[in-house]
């Protein structure tokens, strides 16, 4: 059983199978997108930070610097990671004033910073607040280490005022100066992603009645570390203020169906195991060959799609539905020849066979259902 189609393992070279190829204009476009992306954070960072310092000093506040801090901790790479930062800071820092100033009516004392500290916490707790915990427990020190005569109501209100005000900088900076959506990262972190799964079912493959694929491990390796990447994705995704609904959904639904193949071909890894002397399934030929050949290159046509963001047109060449028929009449018409085998091949050749038709319909039902999805919402 081989493989037909050559592997793509990267984004860079599925664009060059679906869009024509221009060559870089400039020093610029020859930089990686990794330190591209950072060098543009770096200027929006300082930017944010430099309007952050002014705005306090023309307000009067004396401890406008708390508003640059806040910059520099909430204002992240993507607008839905800052939004999520922005809303634990503040939060956090409510919490935190509130408490603070609280205690700072009794004289200063360590169980006053004990007791603050604590009760900030559990309501952060209880509130299921566990991201704005330690920046609760922060602010109540601050604004308890400062408290040096009185209560400290004046610190506390400058501070929350300060957060803020760094926060709405963070926000609009992040909004509207070269935003860098999410959503946008995480499409082609799922291409990226069904990409890899295509090569990890290739290299799965190669162990089946041979030798196991020695980049096996590294494939997998890729493959899970795009997986985390994409979960950090989509948590920032949800709290981005524009994209649609369908279009989140969609992505949830793409993510969804990349775990089912994930399991899916774990499940064939272990099949093929010690299948290396296994013969039966060259009785299965050529319709065990075309299944396999057309589900590696089923996992290369969802990534297209999502990287074009198209879902509605199938593939005509593509038809898993018939190969996995051809399987089946294959299967039975070789039942037969069962006896000249021992059980545990034609096991194994049946399990096989089994795994390969799930990882079908699920790359079959990844295309429909996504184009279901965005179709519902007016998204495609």
């Amino acid at each position: 059983m081989r493989l037909k189609k050559k592997r793509t393992d990267s984004i860079a070279e599925l664009e060059a199978a679906v869009m024509p190829a221009t060559e870089p204009t400039g020093w610029w476009s020859r930089v990686s997108s990794e330190k591209r992306g950072l060098v543009i954070h770096a200027l929006k960072t300082t930017l944010a930070a430099a309007i952050a310092w002014f705005i306090p000093q023309m307000l009067g506040l004396h401890d406008g610097y708390w508003a640059v801090i806040t910059v520099i901790i909430v204002l992240q790479s993507y607008v839905g990671s800052t939004v999520t930062a922005s809303r634990d800071r503040a939060v956090g820092t409510l919490i935190g004033a509130a408490f603070g100033f609280a205690f700072s009516l009794y004289p200063v004392q360590p169980w006053n910073f004990l007791l603050a500290l604590l009760a900030s916490t559990l309501v952060c707790v209880f509130l299921g607040l566990k991201s704005s915990t330690r920046l609760a427990g922060v602010t109540v020190i601050i604004i308890l280490a400062a408290q040096k005569s009185g209560p400290g109501l004046t610190f506390a209100v400058h501070r929350v005022i300060e957060v803020l005000l760094g926060i709405a900088v963070a926000l609009a900076v992040s909004t509207l100066v070269f935003p860098d959506r999410a959503r946008i990262r995480l499409r082609e972190g799922l291409t990226e992603e069904f990409l890899q799964l295509g090569a990890l079912f290739e290299a799965i493959l190669k162990g089946y009645r041979g030798d196991a694929d020695e980049e096996l491990n590294d494939v997998r390796a890729r493959a899970d570390a795009l997986r985390r990447a994409n979960n950090q994705l989509m948590d920032a995704a949800r709290n981005e203020p524009s994209g649609g609904r369908g279009v989140l959904e969609a992505l949830g639904l793409l993510m969804q169906f990349a775990r089912s193949l994930r399991d899916a071909l774990a499940a064939l890894e272990l099949a093929v195991r010690n299948s290396h002397n296994d013969r039966f399934a060259q009785q299965l030929e050529p319709a065990l060959g075309k299944l396999a050949s057309d589900i590696h290159m089923g996992f290369h046509y969802v990534a297209e799609r999502i990287h074009k963001w198209r879902f509605a047109t199938p593939q005509s060449r593509l038809k898993l539905e018939e190969d996995i028929e051809d399987l089946e009449n294959r299967m039975l018409e070789v039942r037969h020849t069962g006896a000249n085998f021992s059980q545990e091949e034609i096991l194994r050749v049946y399990a096989v066979q089994l795994h390969l038709k799930q990882l079908a319909r699920l790359l079959r039902a990844s295309r429909i259902e996504t184009s279901k999805t965005l179709a519902e919402h007016g998204a495609e």
